[in-house]
């Protein structure tokens, strides 16, 4: 990830310093190093403002000023910007105010007087960090709404398959380790009522009689040891003397560690229509 020239040089510098001299000497110098976008104030207590206003990517700042020093606007820079990276370098004539002014939160430090090859190349370096650090931090930003925007597509995705599977006439359904079932969709909920879970060995499970025990003893052999089965047909015997059969796939279930984790499958009723019914 490299950052241009071009770049560097369309930055947005601040000077802050309540000698105009100074003021005026760091912009040209700026200016004939092909800054572009170079403001300046003699008035730190309009810095934090203009900071809100116009996103600095570097503020030159002066520490010893009359009205507000440099260590007063930093901490005012600090509460009034939610940017926890704070692009300031200070100017100082006081070497034992250069480890201080780190503390506060600024990045680097020009000495007093000028070396003007020192102020261009501490300048350079630190908007291109500065430019790495925001170019990252978008970079963050839009791999996080990524993530958001791809949740969103699952669940929408997860959502539409429920309801498919609560129009289709087949069901899906889970179990876990110990036989429980974990989730169910479509007409097995219906089926649910009537006792599916204890057709396909929930534990514990209760429900309506009826079914075909022979044929529920076969299937929860099955289950117990742990084969997959196609198209497994079974029925029911209703309290009205009506037969309902039904057909039904599983496979279990295993994580990355080749525990068994449980069942899944999907099944089916097959009961054929009564005349009356198809005639209607």
């Amino acid at each position: 990830m490299m950052i241009g020239t071009a770049a560097i040089l369309e930055a947005r510098i601040l000077i802050v310093d309540d000698q105009d001299a100074n003021v005026r000497l760091l912009e040209r110098l700026l200016r004939e190093a092909g800054y572009a976008n170079v403001a300046s104030t003699m008035a730190p207590q309009a810095v934090s403002a203009l900071h809100r206003e116009n996103r600095y990517d570097l503020i030159l700042l002066d520490l010893q000023m009359p009205s507000m020093d440099g260590f007063e606007v930093m901490e005012r820079l600090k509460r009034d910007d939610a940017d926890s990276y704070l692009p300031v370098i200070v100017l100082t004539a006081q070497p034992a105010h250069k480890l201080r002014a780190l503390q506060a939160g600024a990045k680097d430090f020009i000495s007093k007087p000028f070396d003007l090859i020192e102020v261009k190349t501490r300048i350079h370096n630190m908007l291109e960090v500065r430019l790495l650090y925001k170019r990252l931090e978008h970079y963050n930003e839009r791999l996080e709404q990524a993530v958001r925007d791809r949740t969103t597509e699952l669940r929408e995705s997860e959502y539409r398959f429920r309801r498919l599977t609560e129009l289709a006439s087949d069901w899906y359904w889970e179990q876990n380790e110990t036989g429980n079932f974990t989730q169910v969709s479509g007409p097995a909920l219906e089926m649910v009522g009537i006792g599916m879970p204890a057709f396909l060995g929930e534990a514990g499970a209760g429900g309506a009689t009826g079914w075909n025990e022979a044929e529920r003893a076969l299937l929860q052999e099955k289950i117990a040891s742990r084969r997959p089965f196609l198209d497994f047909a079974f029925s029911r015997v209703n309290a009205d003397g009506s037969l309902q059969q039904f057909r039904v796939s599983g496979e279990p279930m295993f994580d990355e560690s080749c525990r068994f984790t449980g069942y899944r499958g999907i099944g089916v009723e097959v009961t054929p229509l009564r005349a009356s019914t198809r005639t209607r």
